[in-house]
């Protein structure tokens, strides 16, 4: 029965293989491909007025943390393109935070409903989806301007006397990436959390665990798979982020999408452009693989 199986197995495993080939050849075609390319084209020197010389070269590399005084063209060091990179770091976890604090709670609420009523819900969130991201972030614009509807109603309330000036801030590109990624973070904890079997929470109830006791050792541990995947689905966009830092940071708070787009763009330094993507890349794949094994430690381990 064994040997008769395997020939079996084997025609399945060709014909599987032949039917994944359209879809492997379109992901090297346009996925792998630009990649490798743009990796080319970052040890490549880059033209007067854009494009490359094809010459090889790591100044792209070198000036990422480095530029040549004009005088006596030795190296120094300079921290901008890095101070960039450090700000979107900063903005991409303070969006997964809070979009972790605040997708929980929706999303255990919209598990807990009844059956009924959890597709409507679901509904609720994914609205924002329906128009484009540039429609949505212009929405923001318009509400957190200083004549726009939060400052119109905190001055009609008595609050505030004159506008506060929340445009072109800091704080107005993370509302802007909270709006935009909080479905990421919403929609993975639901998924995992309306599999959940809420006995176990009774149980810990009657063992006479308190609720911080049943959010830490019943709920959260069990609802990690649907953690882990939306933040990873709200920090590796937000992180890349480029319409939003560029209308509600007003052109005054890069991130690195706009750092990468400028190259291309006004810089006219693909070789620049090139070599930032691929350090930004570098710098994700990095962060997940050191998560990944730390993870994979502790889940062999039993913790």
């Amino acid at each position: 029965m064994a040997s008769a199986a395997n020939p079996i197995e084997a025609v399945q495993m060709r014909r599987n293989r032949w039917l994944s080939l359209p879809a492997v050849l379109f992901i090297a075609a346009f996925g792998i491909g630009p990649l490798i390319l743009m990796l080319i084209y970052s040890f490549l020197k880059a033209a007067p007025y854009g494009g490359v010389e094809w010459s090889f070269t790591t100044d792209a590399y070198v000036y990422f943390l480095f530029q040549r005084d004009i005088f006596d063209d030795t190296l120094q060091f300079a921290p901008d393109f890095l101070i960039i990179y450090l700000r979107s770091f900063v903005f991409a976890l303070i969006t997964t935070a809070v979009c972790l604090l605040l997708g929980f709670p929706t999303a255990y609420f919209m598990a807990t409903r009844p059956p009924a009523q959890r597709n409507w819900w679901v509904l609720l969130i994914t609205i924002p989806f329906w128009s484009n991201l540039l429609v949505r972030t212009l929405a923001i614009m318009f509400i957190i301007r200083d004549q726009g509807l939060l400052n119109g109603f905190l001055i009609w309330i008595g609050i505030i006397d004159t506008p506060i000036t929340l445009l072109y801030t800091d704080f107005a590109i993370v509302i802007g990436l909270l709006y935009s990624y909080l479905p990421f973070m919403v929609l993975p904890l639901y998924s995992s959390l309306e599999k959940f079997d809420f006995r176990l929470v009774e149980a810990g109830f009657d063992l006479y665990a308190t609720r911080r006791q049943v959010l830490w050792r019943i709920i959260i541990p069990l609802a990690r798979p649907g953690i882990i995947a939306g933040c990873l689905l709200v920090f590796i966009p937000a992180l890349g982020a480029y319409v939003t830092p560029l209308i509600l940071g007003g052109g005054k708070h890069l991130m690195i999408g706009d750092l990468i787009a400028q190259q291309f763009g006004s810089g006219r330094n693909w070789p620049l452009g090139s070599a930032q993507a691929f350090i930004l890349m570098a710098a994700v794949l990095v962060a997940l693989l050191f998560y990944v094994r730390n993870t994979s430690g502790k889940v062999q381990h039993g913790r």
